[in-house]
Protein backbone atom coordinates (compact mmCIF):
# COMPACT_ATOMS: atom_id res chain seq x y z
CA UNK A 1 0.00 0.00 0.00
CA UNK A 2 3.03 2.18 -0.83
CA UNK A 3 2.24 6.13 -2.17
CA UNK A 4 -1.86 5.54 -1.90
CA UNK A 5 -3.31 8.41 -2.42
CA UNK A 6 -6.91 8.62 -1.60
CA UNK A 7 -7.41 11.55 -4.34
CA UNK A 8 -6.29 9.71 -7.19
CA UNK A 9 -8.05 6.53 -6.25
CA UNK A 10 -11.69 8.41 -6.13
CA UNK A 11 -10.39 10.08 -9.35
CA UNK A 12 -9.95 6.61 -10.91
CA UNK A 13 -12.93 4.91 -9.82
CA UNK A 14 -15.25 8.28 -11.43
CA UNK A 15 -13.39 7.28 -14.75
CA UNK A 16 -14.44 3.54 -14.52
CA UNK A 17 -17.55 3.82 -13.55
CA UNK A 18 -17.95 6.72 -16.43
CA UNK A 19 -17.19 3.84 -18.80
CA UNK A 20 -19.59 1.37 -17.56
CA UNK A 21 -22.85 0.54 -20.12
CA UNK A 22 -25.70 0.89 -16.64
CA UNK A 23 -29.04 -0.47 -18.18
CA UNK A 24 -32.31 1.65 -18.82
CA UNK A 25 -34.94 1.92 -16.01
CA UNK A 26 -36.98 -0.14 -17.85
CA UNK A 27 -34.61 -2.91 -18.23
CA UNK A 28 -34.17 -3.06 -14.95
CA UNK A 29 -37.58 -3.20 -14.48
CA UNK A 30 -38.14 -6.19 -16.55
CA UNK A 31 -35.27 -7.63 -15.60
CA UNK A 32 -36.69 -6.98 -12.09
CA UNK A 33 -39.64 -8.84 -12.31
CA UNK A 34 -38.39 -11.88 -14.23
CA UNK A 35 -36.46 -12.24 -10.81
CA UNK A 36 -39.25 -11.68 -8.54
CA UNK A 37 -41.32 -14.22 -10.96
CA UNK A 38 -38.93 -16.98 -10.88
CA UNK A 39 -38.37 -16.47 -6.95
CA UNK A 40 -42.18 -16.94 -6.75
CA UNK A 41 -42.09 -19.68 -9.08
CA UNK A 42 -39.27 -21.68 -7.48
CA UNK A 43 -40.61 -20.87 -3.61
CA UNK A 44 -44.32 -22.31 -4.23
CA UNK A 45 -42.19 -25.39 -5.60
CA UNK A 46 -40.21 -25.98 -3.04
CA UNK A 47 -43.10 -25.17 -0.74
CA UNK A 48 -45.36 -27.45 -2.04
CA UNK A 49 -42.22 -30.31 -1.85
CA UNK A 50 -41.80 -29.76 1.87
CA UNK A 51 -45.65 -30.34 2.86
CA UNK A 52 -45.36 -33.53 0.72
CA UNK A 53 -42.36 -34.71 2.18
CA UNK A 54 -43.41 -33.37 5.57
CA UNK A 55 -46.77 -35.55 5.59
CA UNK A 56 -44.70 -38.43 4.22
CA UNK A 57 -42.03 -38.46 6.78
CA UNK A 58 -45.52 -38.21 9.66
CA UNK A 59 -47.24 -40.96 8.18
CA UNK A 60 -43.91 -43.35 8.18
CA UNK A 61 -42.95 -41.79 12.16
CA UNK A 62 -46.41 -42.12 12.96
Amino acid sequence: MKNFKPAVFYKQVREELSKVNWPTREATIRTSAVVLVVVGIITAYLGAVDAVVSRLAAMVIG
